[in-house]
């Protein structure tokens, strides 16, 4: 993947902060690059000789590639006994992997229980790979209800390998994290994980402000039962940060007598663009969920403006840049808080919908800074976490550099797979570590929308200029193969082992057109599709929706 080849560039940089050496490192344990991880964190543990981390990925990989070799585990061992943390979690999950712990359950039991005890300060999605691994250590020792609760606490199919906080269900659609409310600032309640976008409860003395509305009223209707624990103030005003489905959804829950609802002026633009676009991914929407609401706000925003609710202030500051056109930031100007929405978001404009130019966003960017705030609150856990104040000039100076590169590309004539492979890392990005993830995160999806801006739909490499559809490449390919669907299969297995899941997912698809009831076919297609899930967990949250939902999985909240 070209965000693990311009990871290996960055890690390499002075000041790196190990989140980021070991983003890079679980992205190449997804993707099955053990010899390439191998060989990079060996020569990265000899550079940095003081680093825990790097000698203990240095063993992670010599270990997946050797099996159960001594000098990968003393290189292990080394690292735990240097460092307290990640080396610990590396280690245990490692020797877990292997038949019988190879010999050292305990070790992995000690590892990975002192994981569980100092939990917080781990990302809460390393714990599914924390409780398999204890549950095969349990195993070992013939611990068999410990096992069973381990396994238990899972939250998914075994065979996957998760490392993220993602849930995704039928009923619920696809969550950042588990459901969690968070009191961010002084009085200032934010609602993770209860729907696929956050939504806020500011108390006032004069009630509540509520800021986005979720997707879904009994979403919604969750988030309020815990508030209840804090406060029973009525809510008096909803502020609507924009007007996506996944943020004002659940608004019904939120609405009563004299409540008044805030939004844009380019609010009812936003929801005809919406009615009149294809539906999002069936995973990003709970059941039940009315992906065009009909929504009336009793204010419009179309100048900024300052509201003082029960003694609190809130500057509304229309934005028409990054995701939306009816982008709208609220400021509390005496807390230094600045609720953001969606205006970063990994996709220049959701994916699916025609919306979102670099040009917006820059100025979005440039109006988010002038503020200078003390803390962003986004529309999704992630973006609350990775981008933060701190990594707002580096992006900002990074993705102009981008910007100009692929203008320069299209006018040259280059397909888009061709700027996407140049795989661009801006230099500027050595002086702002902060911003190289979120730059990363919002590469592809940028470099797509200016393209998708500044080209037609006949493309410079021929793409388009004779549309041909899925079962017109199905037979076509079914004549290559020999109407053999053993064909296909071994096509598709050799592209998984290559680490190229989506082209294998491709030829698969078309296989089980012409050979419907293959059950060979349907077998690798579930796991090319868990290959597909693994590798984009931490880059692309609408792509591992996506995937998700074609496997029809289930991931709940490790225990």
């Amino acid at each position: 993947m070209k965000e693990t080849d311009a990871l290996r560039r960055a890690v390499r940089w002075p000041g790196i902060p190990d989140r980021v050496t070991t983003v890079l490192a679980q992205q190449m344990l997804a993707t099955r690059q053990f010899r390439e991880g191998h060989d990079y964190f060996t020569a990265l543990s000899a550079e940095r000789p003081e680093s825990a981390l790097a000698e203990s990925l240095a063993g992670v990989f010599q270990a997946r590639l050797d099996g159960p070799d001594d000098k990968a585990f003393a290189r292990l061992d080394a690292a735990a006994a240097r460092d307290l943390g990640l080396p610990q979690y590396f280690r245990g999950t490692v020797l877990a992997g292997f038949p019988d712990c190879s010999g050292r359950a305990d070790t992995v039991i000690a590892d990975l229980e002192f994981v569980l005890a100092v939990r917080d300060q781990f990302p809460a999605g390393f714990l599914h790979s924390v409780h398999a691994a204890l549950a095969r250590a349990y195993a070992c020792q013939g611990r068999t209800e410990e096992a069973r609760a381990a396994r238990d606490r899972l939250g998914h199919a075994p065979d996957l390998s998760l490392v993220t906080d993602y849930l995704v269900s039928a009923e619920d659609g696809l969550r950042m994290t588990a459901p969690r409310l968070v009191e961010m600032a002084p009085g200032v309640h934010v609602a993770q994980g209860y729907d696929f976008a956050d939504f806020a409860f500011v108390v006032t003395d004069d009630g509540i402000v509520a800021i986005d509305a979720a997707s879904h009223p009994r979403h919604v209707e969750a988030a309020l039962r815990d508030l209840r624990a804090v406060t029973r103030a009525p809510i008096t005003q909803v502020i609507l940060t924009h007007g996506h489905f996944d943020h004002i959804g659940g608004l019904e829950a939120l609405v009563g007598p004299g409540t008044r609802v805030v939004a844009q002026a380019a609010f009812p633009d936003e929801l005809a663009l919406q009615a009149a676009s294809p539906p999002p991914f069936p995973a990003l929407l709970p059941d039940g969920q009315d992906r065009r609401p009909h929504i009336v706000p009793d204010r419009l925003v179309e100048q900024p403006e300052t509201l003082t609710v029960g003694g609190r202030r809130f500057t509304l500051i229309p934005i028409a840049g990054g995701e939306t056109r009816d982008g709208l930031l609220v400021q509390l100007p005496d807390e230094g808080v600045v609720f953001t929405g969606d205006m970063c978001m990994p996709y220049l404009g959701a994916p699916f919908f025609a919306e979102g130019s670099a040009e917006g966003l820059f100025d979005a960017l440039r109006t988010v800074q002038d503020l200078r705030p003390r803390l962003l609150i986004h529309g999704h856990p992630p973006l609350t976490e990775n981008f933060t104040v701190e990594a707002f000039p580096g992006l900002l100076a990074a993705l102009r550099d981008l910007h100009a590169v692929v203008a320069d590309d299209i006018v040259a004539g280059r397909s888009l797979t061709d700027i996407l492979d140049r795989d661009h890392l801006p230099e500027v990005l050595r002086g702002h570590p902060a911003a190289i993830l979120p730059y990363l995160v919002m590469r592809e999806g940028f470099v797509q929308r200016v393209h998708d801006q500044r080209t037609g739909y006949w493309k410079a490499d021929g793409d388009g200029v004779d549309p041909i559809g899925r079962a017109q490449w199905a037979a076509a390919l079914d004549l290559l193969a020999g109407g053999r669907a053993e064909a296909f299969g071994s096509a598709g297995e050799e592209l998984l082992a290559r680490g190229e899941p989506a082209v294998a997912l491709r030829i698969v698809d078309c296989a089980l057109l012409s050979h419907p009831g293959d059950a060979s076919l349907a077998e690798l297609r579930g796991r090319i599709l868990h290959a597909l899930v693994e590798r984009n967990q931490l880059f692309s949250p609408f792509r591992f929706a996506y995937y998700a939902g074609l496997a029809g999985l289930t991931v709940s909240p490790a225990g």
